[in-house]
């Protein structure tokens, strides 16, 4: 029976740290992207609408303020005496109407963006982080956390400032630019052709600067992530730092990426504001020719100095816009390239569903076989080789061999974080494809080497996995974890508030307080990996003893180096290679001779 695994593996030596970077091999086309952003202001159609009224008059009000303007200016006349000032008065005032009450519909607009990009911000990175609350196991091991982090804050960042700013000036621009264009036309059609010249000249110079642009912006995101990355992992492991003098080392290595980060933000930024000054020149260039041929049309008598004055202040007012979206296109690439990110993430192909008629796993015995089960995290690296294996309900099961035996990848494939490539794994005679992987999970109680402890009290860390639990339970489990006395001489007790994972009390500790919370809970099959490696041998075999009496009657798989802790186990399997080389209790391994025993004898002479 073969099964293709549901995705990829552990970074291998034949990746690079940019194959850890790339959330998606194929970069996603630009409509694709504003497809992709359009649904998310889609959601929120009614504040768009009303944004979009906002803007239309907001800025037909500002529009009409030139018009007005020229007419004021006709009605002051040309020689001494002319000037009609009731009419001045008179276009003035509603000019000063026109332009305040555009104003005050400005600041509502900025206000109603704020919302509206806070709404889509929120859901964004809601669906970024339930995303990654869906993906398999096999994609943390391939991408850096920082890296990951870095999308969610500032690629999620990026984006949101161009929705709430870039989006709401590109739409102001274009209701100026078919505005200003309009009134032109109706003021001096034959002046408007300046803009037949120098309008494609922008264009022009837009596009290819875009094209040079965008990608530089994609590395830039790319650099920062990665550089994000390498701050998340050197800052985890400052101890060891510390401990083996790679201050230096580490610093070295931070300036060559930090170096790579700058001259990509730099680069990108450079070619970037290339553009506005660029298309400012052209619109400078159109605004003296429109003055030259106004000039030239007044002479001859055409046109007017009221109508000349609205004329270049509508041409200011068309050019503006078109410099500032020219000077925002820089903002939009980087947009672009974060939203690329943003997406290429979201697109994930989560934990393969479940088979449509998984069925929940019920009335869990605890009985698991393997059966010739073949593994590897790719396709060319196999490490579990044509394995089996029974274990009964209610037999403590001990997992030894050397390290990249394989230990800790028989766990993965009991709790289904990964898919087997050939074979079938059964507990109670169902195949775990059959059942869901809720029900599957729930049926294990899992402690791990690395402990994992939250931002709360001890009591809150302790009933994580358990509701409606009782302070008397979780007492009882701590007395036989060990660790009761221990809390009780806390500040607060069980109500001392655990920090940063825990660092507020030792490793061996946050180690005791997983294996009691991992008591707690009543599923019928335990899984300990390396679970008790904080702790001193004494204490060990306590909790073992202790855990013997509480899990009686349930399937347990240990996972220890320490193979003097793992004497009294039902059975013992020595995994080498991927294979298991032998297995019985601790007194026919020994009698044997064989692998064991050498690992048994090789402990001692070593301590």
């Amino acid at each position: 029976m073969n099964r293709m695994q549901g995705f990829g593996g552990r970074l291998t030596r034949g990746e690079t740290s940019g194959d850890r970077r790339q959330f998606s091999n194929e970069k996603p086309k630009k409509k694709y992207v504003l497809l992709r952003l359009w649904k998310y202001l889609y959601r929120y159609k009614y504040l768009l609408l009303l944004a979009f009224i906002l803007v239309i008059g907001s800025n037909l009000l500002a529009l009409k303020g030139p018009s007005l303007s020229g007419k004021a200016i006709n009605a002051m006349g040309i020689g001494k005496g002319d000037a009609d000032f009731e009419k001045v008065f008179y276009y003035v005032t509603l000019m000063l109407v026109c332009y305040i009450s555009s104003a005050i519909l400005s600041y509502v607009l900025s206000g109603l963006m704020i919302i509206l990009s806070k709404k889509i911000v929120y859901q964004m990175r809601k669906d970024v982080f339930e995303k990654l609350v869906s993906l398999p196991v096999g994609f943390f091991d391939r991408h850096q956390a920082g890296d990951i982090i870095s999308v969610i804050s500032y690629d999620i960042d990026t984006v949101n400032q161009s929705l709430s700013s870039d989006f709401l000036q590109v739409l102001k621009s274009l209701i100026t630019v078919i505005g200003s264009l309009w009134f032109m036309l109706n003021i001096a059609p034959t002046l408007v052709l300046v803009f037949a010249f120098t309008i494609p000249l922008s264009v022009v110079f837009t596009r290819y600067i875009t094209k040079k642009v965008r990608p530089l912006f994609r590395d830039r995101s790319s650099k920062l992530g990665e550089l994000n990355g390498f701050v998340e992992e050197m800052t985890a492991g400052q101890k060891t730092t510390k401990a083996y003098n790679r201050e230096e080392q580490i610093i070295s290595e931070f300036d060559i990426k930090n170096e790579e980060a700058v001259k990509a933000y730099t680069k990108a930024e450079y070619y970037g504001t290339v553009i506005g000054p660029g298309v400012n020149f052209v619109n400078n260039l159109s605004l003296a020719m429109v003055s030259v041929f106004g000039v030239i049309a007044y002479l001859k008598g055409s046109i007017n100095i009221g109508d000349i004055s609205s004329f270049v202040q509508y041409s200011r007012k068309f050019s503006g816009p078109i410099n500032e979206t020219a000077n925002i296109i820089g903002d939009f690439q980087s947009a672009f390239a974060a939203a690329e990110r943003v997406f290429g993430l979201i697109d994930q192909e989560p934990e393969k569903a479940d088979s449509p008629d998984a069925a929940e796993l019920t009335a869990v015995e605890g009985n698991v076989e393997i059966l010739d089960v073949c593994f590897g995290y790719t396709a060319d690296r196999q490490i579990i080789h044509n394995l089996s294996l029974k274990a009964n309900k209610g037999d403590l099961i001990a997992i030894v061999g050397p390290t990249g035996a394989g230990k800790t990848t028989i766990v993965n494939l009991l709790m289904r974080f990964y898919d087997v490539n050939e074979g079938e794994i059964l507990i109670d005679d169902k195949s775990i494809y059959e059942v869901t992987r809720s029900s599957l999970r729930s049926a294990y109680t899992m402690v791990l080497q690395d402990t994992w402890l939250f931002h709360g009290t001890v009591f809150e860390n302790l009933s994580y996995g358990k509701e409606n639990v009782t302070p008397e339970e979780v007492t009882e489990v701590c007395k036989a974890a060990r660790i009761h006395s221990f809390i009780t001489r806390l500040p607060k007790g069980y109500d001392t508030v655990i920090t940063d994972n825990g660092i507020n009390i030792s490793k061996g500790q946050k180690q005791l307080l997983t294996i009691a919370r991992a008591m707690l809970l009543e599923s019928k099959m335990l899984i300990l990996d390396e679970a008790t490696s904080n702790v001193d041998t004494r204490t060990e075999q306590l909790i073992q003893q202790a855990m013997r009496s509480l899990m009686k009657g349930k399937t347990c798989f240990v996972i220890a180096h320490r193979l003097s802790t793992i004497q009294n186990a039902d059975l013992i399997i020595v995994v080498k290679d991927g294979n298991i080389v032998e297995q019985g209790n601790h007194k026919e391994l020994m009698a044997k001779g064989g692998f064991y025993s050498e690992l048994y004898y090789s402990q001692f002479e070593t301590y």
